[in-house]
């Protein structure tokens, strides 16, 4: 017969649900706060660095104990690909993300109408881009292994704090996560407004019209291919964790 104390023991534990609420409010916080400070600071870029590092350490920090606070569909995959979280949870994970990342797109576009002058085609909304669609012009080339090295850098960064060995616990982690992200902004900022994140770059992207759409798979594929290198090669760098409960799962 099962004791309270394990039945309250059970009942404690995140539910898928639970788990699709925490990624699709983190990454709608994500993509509203980070994306929107670079839409009201016209560009402003220790403002919009800082606004996506201080977001996802503080969405981090309330969120990690129910889903991992993920936030990031790259970061479900280097989770997947390391062995931190069962391939079967990567479909919900993704859904929930891109879900948040198109309403935050959706309501960024909203509030943008109530400046007079605003207009999409002109000002965009704080799509990621490369080449002439990007005000840097930056390279096509450049901007893939640009977008691909952040983005494997900053899972190295993720799965070494949240590395049980690293005994980061409380807001050690979220906020080594969230000060990686802001430096990652103030390195590639300039060049293609800085993605490492497909539903940070989906979300405003599909009210920015089709020249947006049209460079989406360079902030999709890119990314994937950093967090999968990342995944693979961080027990052959850094060594194995312990089998324990993982805080990513």
């Amino acid at each position: 017969m099962t004791s309270q104390s394990q039945t309250d023991s059970i009942n404690a534990q995140p539910t898928t649900g639970h788990k699709i609420a925490a990624e699709l409010i983190g990454t709608f916080a994500l993509v509203l706060f980070g994306v929107g400070a670079a839409l009201m600071s016209g560009g402003d870029y220790v403002a919009t660095g800082l606004s996506f590092g201080l977001v996802v350490l503080v969405m981090a920090a309330a969120m990690a104990h129910v889903s991992g606070g993920h936030f990031n569909p790259a970061v479900t995959f280097g989770a997947a690909v390391g062995g931190r979280l069962p391939w079967s949870q990567v479909p919900v994970y993704w859904l929930s993300q891109l879900l948040g990342g198109i309403l935050a797109g959706a309501v960024l576009f909203f509030l943008m109408q109530g400046f007079e002058a605003y207009d999409v085609d002109e000002v965009g909304l704080g799509q990621n881009g490369f080449g002439d669609q990007a005000a840097s012009g930056y390279a096509v080339g450049q901007a893939f292994v640009l977008e691909t090295l952040m983005t494997l850098m900053f899972l190295w960064i993720i799965l070494a704090v949240t590395d049980r060995r690293a005994r980061a616990t409380g807001i050690v982690a979220p906020a080594a996560i969230g000060m990686a992200l802001a430096i990652i902004h103030f390195a590639s900022m300039g060049a293609t407004g800085t993605s490492v994140n497909p539903a940070r770059s989906i979300g405003p992207a599909l009210f920015a019209g089709t020249d947006a759409m049209a460079q989406l798979w360079l902030f999709v594929a890119a990314p994937l291919l950093g967090a999968a290198i990342a995944g693979f090669s961080y027990a052959f760098l850094f060594g194995k964790e312990p089998l324990e409960v993982d805080p990513l799962a």
